[in-house]
């Protein structure tokens, strides 16, 4: 047997192996409590099959619309918690992704990550980034490390670390259609409630507001039948709501507070701030809804307004959990609230509260949640 048969034989055992534990980890990822988990799961199997140090996965997570660091082995993931990273940032990655291929960088390697982690990395190492992409998508990287007294990447690590991203990419994109097709279920579920309310209640109510437009004084059995179907589609509109109205908001990996202090970092031109006085803190059965009521508030105020100062307040009202966002750079004439708060408040009415926003002054633009604390 040739040397080149033998490192051909090597290279298919490495390959076989490491589908066989990606499967093993794929076939474990509804047991996993929570996404990062699942990747920090990733990031041992690329530690345990390259017989690398350290590993980290960054990857782009498309509700924040930002890369994060998603899980990690060796290291305490809370060290990245709030990153901003980009390509420009991390020349490693931007050349990994954009060459399609293992980069290794040895010695001073601080240079390589954003300058907020160069502590962490700053020692003499062998630092690898593969490309977590698949069918021209980038998805992420996986960034591991070696000691610097550690023999370099030969080519069939190279190769067998370019595998692990593509099948970590598989891993990540798999999630990503699980959950495009929930997300595509409730849709669905909000048309066929659209539906409803509008054959329905729309059509009795439209017949009402008919009867009433008409000349003349309305004879008495004409008022008792627009009496009746006034109570028939209120009774149509009771039976609706009780189903789901939108989207649920999804299990959230921060909390409240950190939010607030993730979009003051990445929109400092917005001034966003918690307001301080009182102790009133975030329902955690609320931390989903009181965030996603947050996010759409700051978007719109990026995108609409341009204020000097958003200002978020937490408040208690009898039983009620209050938060108010406000914006004070709202000019000339208001637009109408996007179809992001829109959705915010059908959320809320899931949760028995309501979603409240408009001009509250000239000038200041306020989003208001109120939801029962029981």
């Amino acid at each position: 047997m040739t040397a080149s048969s033998e490192s051909a034989d090597a290279r298919a055992a490495s390959n076989v192996d490491a589908l066989e534990l990606f499967v093993e980890v794929l076939s474990q990822a509804e047991e996993v409590s929570t996404p990062d988990a699942f990747y920090g799961r990733l990031c041992e199997a690329v530690c345990r099959l390259a017989g690398m140090r350290r590993a980290l996965i960054f990857r782009y997570d498309s509700a924040r619309r930002m890369v994060r660091a998603a899980g990690a082995h060796g290291l305490d993931l809370d060290q990245f918690a709030g990153a901003h990273v980009t390509v420009e940032s991390a020349p490693i990655a931007a050349r990994a992704l954009h060459e399609d291929r293992v980069i290794e960088v040895v010695g001073d390697i601080s240079g390589q990550v954003p300058q907020a982690y160069a502590a962490i990395v700053s020692e003499p190492a062998r630092l690898v980034c593969a490309p977590m992409a698949a069918a021209g998508r980038a998805v992420g990287v996986i960034l591991a490390d070696r000691r610097l007294d550690d023999p370099p990447l030969d080519d069939a690590e190279r190769y067998l670390l370019w595998t692990l991203g593509k099948a970590a990419a598989l891993a990540s994109v798999a999630r990503i259609v699980s959950t495009q097709a929930e997300k595509a279920q409730q849709l669905e579920q909000r048309i066929d409630l659209a539906r409803e309310i509008h054959e329905g209640v729309m059509q009795r109510l439209f017949g009402v507001s008919m009867a009433l437009d008409g000349d003349g004084d309305l004879p008495e059995v004409a008022r008792h039948r627009c009496a009746a179907e006034t109570q028939a589609a209120l009774g149509d509109l009771r039976t609706a709501i009780q189903r789901p109205l939108g989207r649920t908001p999804r299990a959230t990996r921060t909390t409240f507070l950190a939010e607030v202090q993730r979009l003051s970092r990445r929109h400092p031109d917005l001034g966003v701030a918690l307001e301080a006085g009182g102790d009133v803190r975030v329902p955690a059965a609320l931390e989903p809804l009181a965030q996603s009521v947050l996010a759409e508030a700051v978007r719109n105020a990026h995108k609409h307004a341009t204020p000097t100062r958003v200002s978020v307040r937490l408040a208690r009202l009898d039983d009620a959990f209050v938060l108010e966002i406000a914006n004070d750079g709202v000019l000339g004439r208001t637009r109408r609230a996007g179809m992001g708060l829109r959705l915010a408040a059908l959320e809320a009415l899931q949760s028995g509260g309501v979603v409240e926003f408009g001009q509250r002054e000239p000038g200041t633009w306020q989003v208001r949640l109120v939801v029962p604390d029981e």
